[in-house]
């Protein structure tokens, strides 16, 4: 019975593991996917923007 005490570990965290996996696939693309698209561009737009006035203050100096 040690063996089986010693695989259960394994077991559940590989089930668990694929279910994250499906529903990472699952969630990616849809309806929501140009709704995210636009929240990551805008993210990194404000980072940008963010990186070239801080350089543009340096400058300055």
């Amino acid at each position: 019975m040690d063996y089986v005490s010693a695989l259960v570990p394994p077991v559940v965290m590989a089930v668990f593991f694929i279910g994250v996996i499906r529903v990472i696939v699952k969630t990616q693309g849809g309806a929501n996917k140009a709704k995210e698209d636009a929240a990551v561009d805008a993210a990194l737009a404000r980072a940008e923007g963010a990186r070239q006035a801080s350089a543009a203050g340096k400058s300055e100096v």
